[in-house]
């Protein structure tokens, strides 16, 4: 599947073929809308009827990277299938790096089993003092490429870091994911955002994700971009798991239940003050876990 739309899809065959086609009604769930049961990523099988393309089968997932939808009650988006890498597309300025968000992102990828990379585009606006918080994540041991999709630097490690791979890009609007894709192939032709000069904020271009493939093995899905990122199969409970570098000193904590606060003999807060983890990944670990608690007590 390389694009999901209200009421079918666009599949790439093994041969490179484009197709349209609808979907069974019996992949559907009960309103018969689309929902997660067919999503870009997917491997599906389909026959053709009346001369068009019907799927009547999706294979089973090997992974899901996945978010809370919005509204009111808890529902699962599943924004991509069957992923190799998480490709986190942010920038320092225009609009500034939001930590917050990152650590959403590379959370969900985490609990989903799903290797992350960190790209800071837009270098060529940044100073080299804009680019501290960034540091905390190289620490954490995520892959961070540093480039400017204007200038082209740093483009062709990104797609070395790419190719042979199926990588879901995510990012803030405005964080230039399209002009990003532009670049790494160039001839795609996406439009490319504009950040609000009132706001700061990026204007919506990719409505949808899709999925393009430059090459054989080589799948690159872009999404559109968001402003909020709800996690999603996350409880309060395992929080600390998303944290990767909190992973080698989970069970050390006197107490069973620690929830890494003010709790005596606390392996987290000791591992802040030996400088293993950035004060500020704990901090965003606590604003997290307290969202979610008030969460499940809804």
């Amino acid at each position: 599947m390389v694009r999901i739309d209200f009421n079918g899809c666009t599949l790439l065959t093994d041969s490179g073929e484009w197709v349209e086609a609808i979907v069974r009604g019996k992949l559907m769930g009960p309103r018969k809308a689309l929902g997660n049961a067919v999503v870009v990523g997917d491997r599906a099988r389909y026959e053709t009827l009346d001369g068009r393309a019907v799927v009547d089968e999706v294979e089973p997932r090997r992974n899901v990277f996945s978010r809370r939808a919005s509204g009111r009650h808890p529902v699962e988006q599943v924004v991509a299938a069957n992923v190799d890498q998480v490709v986190l597309v942010a920038s320092i300025v225009e609009p500034p790096f939001k930590a917050g968000f990152a650590d959403r992102v590379l959370s969900q990828a985490e609990h989903a089993g799903i290797p992350t990379r960190l790209v800071i585009n837009k270098t060529d606006l940044a100073s080299a003092a804009d680019d501290a918080p960034v540091a905390d994540y190289e620490r954490a041991g995520v892959p961070v490429h540093r480039v400017s999709a204007r200038t082209r630097a740093g483009i062709e490690d990104l797609c070395h870091a790419c190719r042979g791979r199926r990588s879901l890009l995510v990012g803030h609007s405005g964080v230039g994911k399209s002009t990003l894709l532009n670049a790494m192939v160039p001839g795609i032709d996406l439009l490319e955002g504009r950040v609000n000069p009132k706001t700061g904020r990026g204007r919506h271009t990719t409505t949808a994700a899709w999925m393009i493939r430059p090459e054989p093995g080589w799948d690159l899905i872009d999404t559109p971009g968001v402003r909020v990122f709800p996690l999603w199969g996350i409880g309060p409970e395992n929080l600390d798991q998303a944290y990767v570098e909190f992973r080698r000193f989970l069970g050390r904590c006197r107490f069973g239940d620690c929830r890494h606060g003010a709790e005596p003999g606390c392996a987290i807060h000791e591992a802040v003050k030996a400088g293993h983890i950035p004060a500020r990944r704990l901090a965003s670990y606590h604003l997290l876990r307290e969202e979610l608690e008030a969460e499940e007590s809804r």
